[in-house]
């Protein structure tokens, strides 16, 4: 195997992430190489350096995604293979335990997202159990707990302004809401300011200027909203700006030069490839180049006047796509799109914020859970795994990134987790150091 292939990992690191693959502790590995557990530390540290990552979990994963090594047999396959033989089952008892083991697999794999009735429904609202939960949930490294939502929910729009996280309508135990609860880390707390006019869910966020420009919608009665709503928080009103050209709903937004961008999401028939601008100072929308394929519950986030989109579903299948789209190219005759490295796993309802050179992709899974998120490295077009707070299923949750004098945080809320989920989740993404007598 090359060695650039292994990322420059020599055949005793790579020795070493075999074992880690299985699972056993450091001082398993120092007697298993006749080495000391101090060198294993060592030896480990090196690894996480190279790999990019900061524990054994993200460098297992990484080992296995990238074909390095194999899984290791389970040992419960272990002891069935030196087990003493048992006489041969009867016909009738087969039968039985395969009709059985169906059952069981048809439960365990029914979806989880009921729908209202309409057949496309089970996509755009989940039958909520119970007043929220956090199941699943893990005590992952650099993932902290903060004050949760007020109340258990998901498909709202998440954005930060002037150091608040804004959380914006959504699905809750109450239906369908307009409501808006305003985080303030530098507290945490939460406080609750004016409504949205018009209630709905399956909305996205973004800011121009000092305003939040929440677009279309998905309202209780399962219409898609062609509405577009804009919040001045300085004055805590709301005000209505020129209707999209067509409903909108489960779609990615971002601004970038002073312009509005709406990307696919569903139209209340079939989901769309559209790319719709909005010019704030003509109050006009139009029409720009079209996604690669057409898909909803995408993410997106603007880095120095690109914008990235990641992830999506298209009503049957998640997608792992990433790429980017520069807006300056619009009109121009050269392509704005240009598609990027593919994170390693589909994400559909996912989060996604920036922070540094990177790109963060928070949750998703639409139709099972993942073990954890992804960040990808702009200059290098390269993803890498980062511990997840909830394993398990994830998606339509918050995210957003909040920047301060110590560096940039990330915030994950929210969301379905098998049920409403009410949690509030800080990852620090990148740390400011000032040393003294320097700059």
């Amino acid at each position: 195997m090359a060695e650039e292939s292994r990322e420059g990992l020599s055949e005793r690191e790579l020795e070493i992430l075999r074992l880690v693959v299985t699972g056993v502790t450091n001082r398993e590995i120092a007697a298993r190489l006749v080495i000391s557990p101090n060198t294993v530390k060592v030896h480990l540290r090196n690894i996480f350096a190279k790999l990019g990552v900061e524990s054994r979990t993200e460098a297992a994963l990484v080992a296995i995604q990238n074909g390095w090594v194999e899984v290791p047999t389970p040992v419960a396959e272990e002891r069935i293979s030196v087990a003493p033989q048992r006489p041969p089952l009867s016909w009738p008892r087969r039968i039985f335990l395969a009709l059985a083991l169906g059952v069981t697999l048809l439960v365990a794999l029914w979806p989880r997202s009921v729908g209202y009735g309409q057949e496309h429904s089970s996509a755009f609202s989940d039958h909520t159990v119970g007043a929220g939960t956090t199941s699943g949930m893990d005590a992952a490294q650099r993932w902290s707990v903060r004050a949760a939502l007020p109340a258990p929910r998901q498909r709202f729009a998440s954005v930060s302004l002037a150091g608040l996280v804004y959380v914006i309508g959504g699905d809750t135990a109450k239906g369908v809401v307009g409501d808006v609860e305003v985080y303030d880390p530098s507290t945490d707390r939460w406080q609750q300011r004016s409504a949205k006019p018009t209630a709905a869910s399956n909305v996205a966020a973004a800011v121009l200027g000092e305003e939040i420009y929440v677009p279309g919608g998905y309202d209780s009665d399962g219409r898609v909203l062609s509405v577009v709503e804009v919040y001045r928080p300085a004055t805590d009103t709301w005000r209505s700006v020129r209707l999209l050209p067509a409903p909108r709903c489960a779609y990615a937004v971002a601004a970038a030069g002073g312009k509005l961008y709406l990307f696919g999401g569903w139209d209340g028939s079939r989901y769309v490839s559209d790319v719709l601008v909005y010019d704030p100072e003509q109050d006009a929308w139009s029409y720009g180049t079209p996604m690669s394929q057409p898909r909803g519950f995408l993410a997106a986030a603007t880095f120095e006047g690109r914008i990235y989109l990641v992830g999506g579903y298209d009503g049957m299948a998640e997608s792992a796509a990433c790429e980017v789209y520069d807006p300056a190219l619009e009109g121009s005759g050269r392509m704005p799109w240009k598609a990027l490295r593919s994170m390693s796993f589909p994400r559909g309802g996912l989060g996604l914020a920036v922070a540094g050179q990177r790109l963060y992709a928070i949750g998703g899974g639409w139709n099972g859970g993942l073990a954890y998120n992804e960040s990808y490295d702009i200059a290098s077009d390269r993803w890498h795994p980062f511990p997840s707070p909830i394993v398990g299923q994830w998606r339509t949750l918050g995210v957003a990134a909040v920047e301060s004098t110590l560096g940039t945080t990330l915030y994950a809320l929210g969301g379905w987790t098998g049920d409403l989920a009410a949690v509030n989740r800080a990852y620090r993404a990148s740390l400011r150091v000032y040393l003294p007598g320097l700059p």
